[in-house]
């Protein structure tokens, strides 16, 4: 008996290693692509980039002192992924506040959809250099929201811009993405 392989056999056994080594390389990507999200949360905690906000109220110091001798204007924008059938609007576009001043805005979520939504709001802070200074102490991000059909609800965000941020930043930009809830199965 030989023990050569045969060209045939031996172009099946190079395929058969190839097929594990593609298959290997899949697996990794797909373990990858899961592993990203927190990866992606915890490098911008660490960092502040991304404009990644607190996701938990802050609490206001009542000793807070308001910097009377400059505004900041902070800018509100909002979007939906499409097709989730919601309206959402800043009720303002645009404010001017002092560093130290407790502020409230509200926004507006119409669910025009037929079905109950469930789902949670993003924010993000630019510049990325102001991200540490805009603070929270009420936001309907915080928590899932539900929507029943042609539901409209008004939903405040209280915030303090601290008045240590750099003198040099003038705009603040905050944003929210709402996004649909992930079914539990």
């Amino acid at each position: 008996m030989s023990t050569t392989l045969t060209e045939a056999q031996q172009r099946q056994n190079s395929n058969h290693r190839l097929a594990v080594r593609l298959s290997l390389v899949a697996l990794f990507f797909v373990g990858f692509g899961f592993a990203m999200v927190p990866l992606y949360d915890a490098f911008c905690r660490l960092t502040g980039l991304n404009g990644k906000t607190n996701s938990a109220p802050i609490v206001a110091d009542q000793n807070t002192q308001v910097d009377l001798t400059r505004t900041v204007k902070v800018e509100f924008l909002s979007h939906t992924m499409p097709g989730v059938g919601l309206q959402f609007k800043p009720e303002q576009f645009s404010v001017r506040v002092h560093p130290g001043e407790i502020t409230r805005t509200n926004y507006t979520v119409k669910n025009t959809s037929g079905r109950v939504f469930v789902g949670q709001a993003v924010p993000s802070v630019t510049p990325a250099a102001a991200t540490r200074f805009f603070e929270k102490l009420e936001c309907f991000c915080f928590s899932q929201q539900t929507f029943q059909p042609g539901e409209t609800r008004t939903m405040p965000v209280v915030f303090v811009v601290n008045p240590n941020m750099d003198r040099d930043l003038g705009t603040v930009t905050l944003s929210y993405a709402f996004f649909e809830a992930v079914k539990a199965n």
